[in-house]
């Protein structure tokens, strides 16, 4: 009960900070409706908040979170999707302006994928999600075998940001409205061991320090 104590102890902060006599009137805006320009899809890992590692206020982001910050290919099969129907919402019915996925380093989706993943269900749904990076994997053990395995799963977390900066691009709204200048695509990699985050180039398909580590 302890953990929940400090969340509700923290929810008391929020209230204060934003609906208190003297916070700002962001709610007051917020209240009516959101209108976030950019979606993130990150990881569910607990340390990659997307909100925290931005210090974004509520309303600036849509956020979307799974195992590994993966984006599946666009399919049409009568099947649940929620990551596309969350990209659908966005992009759709928000207009946001600009898609990040946000990968990191140290993940365990993608670890799972690299080493290949143990089912503890029947169902295995890990398993089965993070082979959507399947051929990042192949990539890296391809071409990366005489690497050390720290050094295949970064490049394996990387790759991967490139996979589902690709799928995104098969879903026909959003590449309709990429052509038209309309929308952005953003791949981003924080490394947790430096605190530094990475910017993934179209041009030359590679990954560059944007914010450098202290």
């Amino acid at each position: 009960m302890q953990d929940i104590e400090k969340f509700i102890g923290g929810f008391r902060r929020f209230q204060h900070k934003y609906f208190g006599e003297h916070s700002p009137n962001l709610f007051d805006e917020l209240k009516r409706g959101q209108h976030p320009k950019t979606l993130v899809i990150g990881c569910s890992d607990s340390r990659v908040d997307p909100a925290l590692l931005t210090d974004s206020d509520p309303g600036d982001l849509f956020v979307v979170r799974n195992i590994a910050n993966l984006v599946p290919p666009y399919e049409v099969d009568g099947a649940f999707h929620g990551v596309s129907s969350a990209i659908e919402y966005a992009v759709c019915e928000l207009q946001v302006r600009q898609i990040v996925i946000l990968g990191h380093s140290g993940c365990g989706g993608i670890s799972a994928l690299l080493k290949g993943y143990q089912p503890k269900t029947e169902a295995n749904f890990v398993g089965r999600w993070v082979q959507i990076a399947q051929s990042a994997r192949d990539q890296v053990v391809a071409e990366l075998a005489h690497k050390t395995p720290e050094q295949q799963l970064r490049a394996c977390e990387m790759a991967s940001i490139i996979v589902s900066l690709d799928n995104l691009m098969t879903f026909p709204f959003i590449a309709e409205r990429v052509e038209a200048g309309q929308l952005s695509l953003i791949g981003w990699y924080f490394d947790i061991q430096k605190g530094a985050l990475y910017d993934f180039g179209q041009a030359d398909h590679t990954f560059k320090e944007l914010v450098t580590a202290l």
